[in-house]
């Protein structure tokens, strides 16, 4: 159990000297609906009582078959990725600093660098953001920087982009007078209406952000809008998943030039679900707007003796002097989630990676297929589709997911919440996980409870 050194009179003494009654108002400003309640930890347990509470808290989400994505994916995780990313020498490795002392840690960062560059068909990519939607921030506050050509402050955002990354980027970027305008969908074909953006040629646009594959799992014209979005002089943004990469068309080859900037979660890259985090983005870029790249880059070199080494080459984590004015305030690269991704790519390799997705597309269409079949359901949009794809149901998807919660079926995602007209609507995955025997269950099982 860890060791909490303040004793009650070290705690009165600290509350007392910031003015606070007691620790619990230090946090009176998360809402309670987002409080965790129901633990029931009691005071005075033991470290086995409370081990074994947790694994029974645990063992809720076992066995349950998982069909829901929406960002975060079910990919199986050979044996060999977390136990190796779990030895002493990357797990408690907290920062390379120290190019003598940290040439292991240093290797791993410029592998991963180097595959995410590759996968990506970029010139660049930095060690790591928090996760996807704080990435797709960061990636806009350095578009504004970096498009000295632009006068404006405007940044267009596709509907299609995934709600929760939407919701980040407003709130990370809104104190800082950027306008985030957002590009409207075709009801039709669920992609970003090319032909709104075409329409705005003419003004003056900051940048541009373009999803692949969209939130709600279909494919976009990346070329299309990646050619209007340059044609305003605005800056481009891909925000991927990269476990699609492999198959699709990369961002550096989206349009005739190519996207300027890439971000998304990397999570697909051999890191658990694990209820929810911790995660990791990633970013790559141009070479030529390298300087405005947020967190660190590490570069291969020789030492004196003419013997391979690596270092740290660019970091523009200023905030320890600048402060407010640092390029990027990130304090720390989620490294234990880039050392899992760089095994898990590794043993992989390009083609594992292709693999995998094939078998998730074409998992996908099995399930489509058999749900659609079921009256009542129809898919919502006729875009092609990657391993995603929301269909209507004939009754509300919160009340299925409830009912197949009973039958240990995780049906989707409930896209109720995007907003006004999607309270049918399930988005629905499968990845190279499932069988064709897990598929004809869950389809069964949506089907009695449809009929139900």
């Amino acid at each position: 159990m860890p060791f909490i050194p303040h004793t009650a009179s070290d705690v009165e003494q600290m509350l007392s000297t910031i003015k606070v009654d007691s620790i619990d108002q230090l946090f009176d400003e998360i809402p309670d609906a987002l409080r965790i309640e129901g633990l029931a930890i009691d005071d005075g347990m033991s470290e086995m009582a409370v081990s074994r509470h947790m694994r029974s808290l645990a063992e809720k989400d076992a066995g349950v078959a998982c069909f829901a994505g929406a960002g975060a994916y079910e990919h199986h995780i050979p044996a060999a990725v977390w136990e190796i990313t779990t030895r002493g020498e990357f797990y408690s490795a907290y920062t390379p600093y120290q190019a003598e002392a940290s040439q292991g840690t240093l290797q791993v960062i410029y592998e991963y660098q180097s595959m995410m560059a590759a996968l990506m068909a970029m010139e660049v990519s930095n060690a790591s953001l928090y996760d996807g939607a704080s990435g797709l921030a960061e990636a806009v506050l350095m578009a504004l920087r970096a498009n000295r050509k632009s006068k404006s402050r405007r940044v267009l955002v596709p509907e299609t982009v995934h709600p929760i990354y939407r919701q980040v980027l407003t709130n990370l970027v809104s104190a800082q007078k950027i306008e985030i305008e957002t590009l409207p969908m075709n009801a039709a074909t669920g992609q970003t209406d090319v032909e709104a953006l075409v329409s705005l040629a003419d003004e003056d646009i900051a940048a541009v952000v373009i999803p692949q594959p969209n939130f709600f799992g279909v494919l976009e014209d990346v070329d299309a809008l990646t050619d209007a979005a340059a044609a305003t002089g605005a800056l481009t943004i891909a925000v991927v998943n990269p476990m699609a990469m492999s198959v699709l068309k990369p961002p550096g080859q989206w349009g005739e030039n190519g996207v300027d900037i890439a971000c998304g979660e990397g999570q697909p890259l051999g890191v658990p679900l694990s209820s929810g985090g911790p995660y990791f983005g990633f970013l790559c870029c141009r070479q030529a707007l390298v300087r405005q790249m947020p967190g660190r880059l590490v570069g291969r070199t020789t030492d004196l003796d003419g013997k391979p080494g690596f270092a740290l080459t660019l970091q523009a984590r200023e905030q320890h002097i600048r402060r407010a004015k640092a390029t990027s305030n990130i304090c720390t690269n989620q490294g234990l989630l880039v050392t899992a991704a760089t095994i898990y790519m590794s043993l992989l390799g390009a083609s594992g990676l292709e693999k995998v997705a094939a078998a998730s597309h074409q998992n996908t269409q099995r399930l489509v297929a058999g749900l659609t079949a079921i009256e009542g359901v129809s898919q919502c949009y006729s875009g092609v589709y990657f391993h995603e794809c929301a269909l209507r149901l004939p009754r509300s998807a919160r009340s299925v997911i409830d009912a197949m919660a009973e039958r240990r079926v995780l049906p989707g995602f409930d896209l109720s919440s995007v907003g006004e007209g999607h309270e049918n609507n399930l988005l629905v995955c499968a990845t190279e996980t499932k069988t064709a025997a897990d598929i004809d269950e869950f389809v069964a099982a949506m089907r009695e409870v449809l009929a139900a």
